[in-house]
């Protein structure tokens, strides 16, 4: 009875639509008047945040019909020949200088010889142009980079992913006059200064357009001239490479007392370069951010008069700041920590992969036990969809997007999956990834995963306001449109403006209800799938379509009964963004292994993480509709959306043993998987012992096959795991000639490098702290890091 109640209003509402004339007449009118009244008034920064940036494939998502043609038809990400070689040769390079215990434990920070290569090469202007000195490198390629950096040293990839993220060098390519672009950009570019940019305080962290920083309009002197300027007090924190930065890039609030600013001008949130040996400009001591030792510290200045040419962009861009960083912010944060998080991720996923295969327990690889499996598939196929993700939020930037409800999905979700990674992976390594020392390869990557979750937008406040907050109004087709339509100050076009957007938002949502209930009642086989596609992977993108209109519809009813109440309830609001996000995740994992060829070895990584995101998103769309105030809305929306009940299952687990015992298996799978990670030729170094011992796995468990007759008749004792005994069964069984000399230095060589690889260090009683004391007297003799 209620399913006819439902079709008969959405057949009443069809009818009205169709009516234009009479509806602008009579019906719109009092609906526009009601909006303009309800509507609260936006403000200058909240319209600046949801302008910023562009919609790309997240619009395609909210239409509840997501153009699959279109999707599959983007280029490939790729690199140039180059870029390519700048990976070989300078990435490999710099890798092979820096080692991260060394880092954190001697220096602390990179070494000198470390950190003036990155400056000498390139590594702090890989997004300037070459006409100003720089590498003019894709967003791609700076991505690559800094997962590559990211698999060797946190401080490392830190140090060189800002000056190519949000800061001044962004800035000034994008809004820079030409005065400051020719001399800053070839500066940075060949690190002759070293940039940071100063946007939080201690009052204003995730609140950025709340910063009490300010600059106050006045006279002052400056080259012995009396100039327009701004005296400028502020206090910031946590600033990236503000300690040995030689400019400082400055967020601050504008004022204008005294009306010295022309008459149009806006004073408000700004931006302007500071060079840091400039009067009045404090550095201070460094912050300790988990044991990390990438640089970072505060900053502060009290009444410090700037010129008014250091502005960014000049004078005519003030009080335009929050926009500026609003677009430059959705660039850098596709990029930076997703690129750090999926580097961090394939360190531990080939050290734990080739660990788990290569150490014995109850005379059995560890990775052939069920728990283990379990955990080694979800390291595996979270990884698999994390650099998906990773590939598609870079190209998007490269196709000239400036994607903001992108760039939060990929910071939010690829930073908290890698976190999963590396708890996974800490709990297989067990006793050997809790004991630190240089054999722990793991051990700081655990430690300083949630600097990687806090900075950048923390993720609670990424998943609670901006991916749906933001994506809500900026990527639904509609909803903008009618907020700028009540805010026309022309009452005619804006009431016929409205009046096209609010009733094709109503066809939207009566389309969307009347498709969701089809796909649902159809079990999701009446959703279209593109053509030419791996015919196993169409369940997939069926369900992505299907779901895509339960989100859009999920989105309408939300807005229609909450209203301006949607963007204080959080939970609800969070879980639409969850599913949102979990869409755009799938896509991204659809389309690599498009992109990829659709090697058969890969579709598990794509069943498993598909289904397990298929899972999460149903149980996001799922928890709306149980927590909904309405009753009758969440009760109507449940008949129409998954009238059958919830569809989807999670990963099965012979799909998980599959995938961890892939993990397990020298070849290209696994190789794809870790691609573009750095390994090094050191067997100092615990992941290049292990998979030293990993590649000669296959071997040595051949000749084990062969030889258990000789260890059944007694011949040879079972083989023993300990180095010293083993050592002793390789000579006995070379003394009965069971072994070639081939065979024999490979078992050899497999014991040695295991033995390497599962090594945990020690110390002595006072954890070295005498000699820790001789090592800081000399580093006051040789600096870690120098700036210039």
């Amino acid at each position: 009875m209620i399913l006819w109640i439902t079709l008969a209003v959405l057949a009443a509402i069809t009818i009205v639509l169709a009516a234009a004339p009479l509806r602008r007449r009579w019906i719109t009118p009092p609906i526009y008047a009601l909006f303009k009244r309800i509507l609260p008034p936006m403000s200058d920064t909240e319209r600046d945040a949801l302008e910023a940036g562009t919609t790309w494939w997240d619009a395609d998502l909210f239409s509840g019909k997501p153009d699959w043609k279109k999707f599959l038809q983007l280029r490939r990400p790729a690199l140039t020949t180059e870029e390519q070689a700048f990976m070989d040769n300078e990435v490999r390079q710099l890798c092979e200088l820096v080692d991260d215990w060394e880092a954190t434990q001697v220096w602390p920070g990179l070494p000198a010889a470390a950190w003036r290569f990155a400056r000498d090469k390139g590594f702090l202007g890989m997004i300037i142009p070459k006409h100003y000195g720089g590498k003019a490198f894709s967003a791609y390629m700076h991505s690559q980079v800094v997962m590559a950096l990211s698999t060797r040293c946190s401080a490392l990839a830190v140090q060189v992913m800002v000056p190519n993220s949000l800061g001044p060098a962004e800035l000034l390519l994008h809004y820079g006059t030409d005065q400051q672009k020719n001399y800053y950009l070839p500066r940075l570019a060949k690190g002759e200064e070293i940039p940071c940019f100063a946007l939080t305080s201690p009052y204003a962290g995730s609140d950025a357009a709340a910063i009490p920083d300010t600059g106050i309009v006045c006279m002052g002197r400056h080259e012995g001239r009396e100039t327009l300027g701004l005296r400028i007090s502020w206090n910031k924190r946590y600033i990236t490479l503000g300690p040995i930065a030689t400019l400082l890039g400055l967020a601050f609030r504008v004022e204008d007392p005294d009306g010295l600013l022309p008459p149009d001008a806006k004073p408000g949130i700004t931006c302007a370069l500071i060079p840091t040996n400039h009067p009045g400009v404090v550095i201070g001591r460094r912050h300790w951010p988990l044991n990390a030792v990438f640089q970072n510290g505060p900053t502060s200045g009290q009444d410090v008069f700037i010129p008014m040419e250091w502005i960014i962009g000049g004078p005519q861009q003030i009080g335009k700041g929050w926009r500026m960083l609003m677009e430059c912010l959705a660039a850098g944060r596709a990029i930076s920590l997703p690129s750090a998080s999926v580097g961090t991720a394939k360190l531990a996923v080939r050290g734990t992969s080739a660990y788990c295969a290569i150490r014995r327990q109850f005379n059995t690889a560890i990775g052939k036990f069920e728990g283990v499996q379990e955990a080694l598939a979800r390291m595996g196929a979270n990884l698999y969809m994390m650099d998906a993700a990773r590939r598609l939020s870079a190209l998007a930037v490269d196709l000239g997007e400036k994607p903001a409800v992108i760039s939060a999905i990929a910071k939010y979700h690829v930073t908290e999956r890698g976190r999963e990674v590396v708890n996974d992976g800490m709990d297989i390594l067990g006793g050997k990834g809790i004991c630190m020392g240089p054999s722990n390869f793991l051990g700081r990557a655990y430690q300083q995963i949630p600097i990687a979750i806090t900075v950048e937008g923390a993720n609670i406040l990424t998943r609670c306001l901006i991916i749906f907050g933001q994506g809500a109004i900026r990527a639904h087709p509609y909803v903008l449109k009618e907020m700028r339509s009540t805010a026309d100050s022309d009452q005619q076009r804006g009431l016929h403006d409205f009046d096209a957007a609010f009733f094709g938002h109503l066809r939207f949502t009566v389309g969307n209800a009347v498709r969701a209930l089809w796909y649902s009642l159809t079990g999701g086989v009446a959703a279209p799938a593109p053509a030419g596609i791996a015919p196993e992977m169409q369940q997939h993108y069926r369900a992505v379509g299907r779901l895509s209109t339960v989100f859009a519809l999920m989105t309408d009813v939300s807005m229609f009964t909450l209203g301006g109440d949607l963007k204080r309830r959080e939970r609800i609001s969070s879980r639409l963004g969850d599913a949102l996000s979990m869409l755009y995740l799938i896509s991204a994992t659809l389309k690599r292994f498009e992109d990829e060829g659709r090697p058969e070895e890969d579709a598990a990584y794509v069943h498993w993480s598909v289904q397990d995101a298929l899972c999460q998103a149903q149980d996001a769309l799922d928890g709306v509709l149980a927590n909904f105030p309405s009753r009758i809305a969440a009760v109507l929306t449940r008949l129409l959306t998954f009238p059958l009940g919830l569809p989807y299952s999670p990963p099965s687990d012979a799909l998980g043993a599959a995938i961890a015992t892939a993990m397990q298996t020298h070849g290209s799978a696994r190789e794809r998987l870790l691609a573009g990670s750095f390994l090094a030729d050191d067997l100092r170094d615990p992941v290049a012992c292990g998979e030293l011992a990993f590649g000669l796995l296959a071997f040595v468990d051949s000749i084990e096959r062969r030889l258990k007759p000789a260890i059944k008749d007694g011949k040879l004792p079972p083989i023993p795991q300990s180095l010293p005994l083993m050592e002793a069964w390789i000579a006995n069984a070379a003394a009965q000639g069971l072994v070639t000399p081939e065979e024999r230095r490979a078992i050899s060589d497999f014991a040695r490098y295991t033995d390497l690889s599962v090594h945990v260090d020690d110390f002595p009683p006072d954890l070295g702290a005498s000699a820790d004391a001789a090592k800081r007297r000399q580093m006051t003799q040789q600096p870690a890091e120098i700036a210039v």
